[in-house]
């Protein structure tokens, strides 16, 4: 399997599971409109482009010089992985509906920048995931940005339709939590088998 794509396939749950992004997304969609949800995605890409921007300036010397750093790295992005998976199937036993505000602001796209850039979930798979899917022989400064370049897409493609449906549903700001409990579910189990996946490569 292309390291890029199994790449995709760890970041994917990490994109579907709610977060500050989402939220916000999914707030301007039902305080406005699919466009409004489009917008505040579009920011939120460009937030995570200075991400990646710093990630590959910097990823060469940190790799090179610093091993031992990004061993510990390696490890955080393991934990952060089995924490996520952790609470998702934890939160399968629970009864919840997840509340998302109302709420359409002014500059969607500002506010998503700002939104993604502060977001420490996109700061830990920048600097604690991505870079365990560098080849250290190979030049990492474009590996890092065809990495990060894949995650933005990913993120764009998935928010830009989850503002198209959710604009087509009702104006409930309640989602079903028998929905949600199996988006946890598959989503805690992927991210189970990717952290599984890091630690015995």
């Amino acid at each position: 399997m292309s390291v890029f794509a199994l790449f995709a396939l760890t970041v994917i749950p990490l994109i579907f599971t709610p977060g500050p992004d989402m939220l916000f997304i999914l707030s301007q969609v039902l305080g406005k409109d699919a466009k409004a949800g489009m917008m505040a995605t579009l920011g939120v890409c460009c937030g995570y482009l200075v991400h990646s921007i710093l990630v590959a300036l910097g990823l060469a010397a940190i790799i090179v010089s610093f091993p031992i750093l990004f061993e510990s790295i390696r490890w955080l992005g393991i934990a952060y992985l089995l924490y996520l998976s952790f609470s998702l199937l934890k939160s399968v036993f629970k009864n919840k509906d997840l509340s998302i505000e109302k709420q359409a602001v002014a500059s969607p796209i500002k506010k998503g920048f700002f939104t993604a850039l502060l977001n420490p979930k996109g700061m830990l798979i920048y600097f604690a995931i991505l870079p365990q899917f560098i080849d250290q022989s190979a030049n990492t400064v474009t590996q890092g940005l065809i990495l990060s370049l894949i995650f933005i897409g990913l993120i764009f493609v998935v928010y830009c339709s989850l503002s198209l449906v959710f604009a087509k549903i009702s104006q409930n700001a309640q989602i079903d939590a028998r929905k949600q409990k199996w988006i946890d579910a598959g989503s805690g189990g992927l991210l189970a088998l990717a952290a599984t996946w890091l630690i015995i490569n």
